[in-house]
């Protein structure tokens, strides 16, 4: 895994606000005394969706001071994991499958149309409504290609379908998400092979 570091960039100062702490200390209190640190994974969470879609540097020192954690370990737990981004993403952030099924079945095709609609890597778009990124399996492998935009999974893009759900969202139109091609869910693409029939008396 490649190094990961924190934005050169960071706020000030971060505190959860009266909903979000209340909710962090529900979480806290489902584990035993002494093990609050377990609490970590999903105050991170919350801290990052406050912030919009990323998690900065007092925001992890905030936690950690929650948790009675010495900063280092939350850095460690912040930088391990991949699902908390640690600079700034657009208010619409793609993260497009690249693993083995979704590459089959034309991932390439989507990092060019990702790079088209909305410019490098990595890099958050000039109106700073989109940013993507590559990542591993998300675990949607029977709709391959796929992409997750925030918490919402689009499933069998093409580059051209992709396209328009980019420019739908930078335009601030809704979108469906799932599978883009007619089917539901995961079903065969060919439609039902099996138990396309009752039996009778059924």
């Amino acid at each position: 895994m490649s190094v990961r570091r924190l934005a050169a960039n960071q706020p000030d100062s971060f505190a959860f606000t009266p909903e979000n702490l209340e909710w962090a200390k529900g979480q806290i209190a489902k584990y035993p005394e002494g093990r609050q640190a377990s609490a970590i994974i999903p105050l991170f969470w919350r801290a990052q969706k406050q912030v919009g879609g990323w998690l900065p540097e007092p925001a992890i020192r905030y936690v950690a001071d929650m948790l009675g954690m010495d900063y280092i370990r939350a850095l460690e737990v912040a930088t391990f994991y991949t699902m908390f981004n640690l600079s700034p993403v657009g208010e619409h952030y793609v993260q497009l499958c690249g693993t083995t099924p979704c590459w089959l079945r034309g991932a390439d095709e989507l990092k060019e149309a990702c790079r088209k609609h909305i410019g490098p890597e990595g890099q958050i778009s000039a109106d700073g409504k989109l940013s993507w990124l590559e990542v591993e399996c998300l675990g949607a492998c029977a709709n391959a290609p796929m992409v997750q935009i925030n918490d919402d999974y689009f499933e069998d893009l093409d580059a051209e379908k992709l396209g328009e759900i980019i420019e739908a969202l930078r335009a601030g139109r809704e979108v469906k998400p799932g599978p883009q091609n007619g089917r539901r869910s995961s079903e065969p693409l060919g439609g039902l092979t099996s138990l396309t029939t009752l039996e009778e008396g059924e």
